[in-house]
């Protein structure tokens, strides 16, 4: 037998499973995928994974628990590796499918996903993971606290619409739905007051939110919400990641001359991200000349509204990835081309 260079344990995340598949390198640089099992995704499913990798791996070099970042549930698990002081990397959705796309896998299960996971880890140099500041925790938690309420709002004013159009409208009803909102709209003050309760103690979150709200239309909620959702941009580390992994990068799919689709955004990342998007996008193109030159330039050459919309919120959420890594605050007086955006120091 050879030397191992690096070991790998690839976990394929889901609520309540974890499955696991370890892999390692030796020293001919020959890959071998050697074992697989699944637990639970709960305290004591970690405590024996972790326990089940250290008997069948080689004591002398580190393993590295690579993961996907799949919604919440792979936070958990994260923070105990890493407070029992693992190597942990966690990567990005879209690399992963992408990766898998070019194994050409024929059936795609939670196993030959934990494979992949760990053939990509032993693959490629990845970054460590580090637990993230409870800072951005906390303001992700309140956040979508909040999505929750005014969606549950947006609801009960549906409902009340409709029971106004009709001819006799329960006023008992009318009155019920009425205490439900004004207990939602003091429900959305409180985690508002939550918000600048935090901002206020954190004089550097503070500064960052006084930069990237130069950008026409967004607001502190707005530039609160991206950083929370990102962890502080931490696993980003270019704008078409940041792009990709909020769900507005376009896919197409073309073959020859006889398949041809429309080009579309994925959609297949932080829903949370494209929602926050939305409205500056809308005040963005009615404002701001630059942002307003880009929309009209794109609905003239293809004529879809929204498509130029969605090209709005791309290219404001990368302002504000640039604005954040370059301590730079927006000059609208700056011209915006095609491929950049200008700005000057704060």
């Amino acid at each position: 037998m050879g030397k191992v260079l690096k070991q790998v344990a690839g976990i394929d995340i889901a609520q309540k499973e974890l499955v696991v598949t370890l892999g390692r390198i030796w020293d001919d640089f020959s890959i071998e995928l050697f074992a697989y099992k699944v637990f639970r995704n709960s305290d004591s499913g970690f405590k024996l994974l972790v326990e089940w990798t250290d008997k069948l791996t080689d004591d002398s070099v580190n393993v590295r628990y690579v993961m996907e970042a799949t919604g919440v549930y792979h936070q958990k698990f994260a923070y105990y590796l890493f407070d029992a002081k693992e190597e942990v990397s966690i990567v990005l959705p879209n690399k992963i499918s992408n990766y898998i796309r070019t194994l050409e896998l024929k059936t795609i299960t939670d196993k030959t996903c934990s494979q992949a996971i760990a053939q990509f880890g032993l693959e490629r140099k990845l970054d460590l993971w580090t637990k993230p500041q409870l800072l951005y925790k906390e303001l992700q938690q309140l956040t979508r606290e909040r999505d929750q309420i005014v969606q549950e709002r947006s609801i009960i004013k549906n409902q009340m619409h409709a029971e106004n159009t009709e001819a006799d409208p329960n006023q008992r009803s009318m009155e019920r739905m009425q205490a439900r909102i004004r207990f939602l709209n003091s429900q959305e003050k409180e985690i508002k007051e939550d918000i600048a309760s935090i901002v206020k103690e954190n004089p550097n979150l503070k500064q960052i939110l006084e930069r990237l709200t130069t950008i026409p239309g967004v607001g502190e909620l707005t530039a609160v919400i991206v950083l929370a959702e990102t962890n502080g941009f931490e696993l980003i580390r270019n704008k078409s990641q940041l792009s990709s992994y909020a769900g507005l990068d376009v896919k197409e799919k073309q073959s020859g001359t006889s398949v041809k689709g429309k080009p579309r955004i994925s959609k297949k990342g932080n829903r949370n991200l494209r929602k926050s998007m939305h409205l500056p996008a809308l005040t963005a193109v009615k404002w701001d000349d630059n942002f307003r030159e880009i929309y009209a330039r794109l609905v003239s050459k293809h004529g879809i509204k929204m498509k130029a919309l969605v090209a709005i919120q791309r290219k404001i959420l990368e302002l504000i990835y640039i604005l954040f890594k370059n301590e730079t605050i927006y000059d609208k007086k700056e011209y915006i081309t095609k491929n950049s955006v200008k700005a000057h120091k704060a």
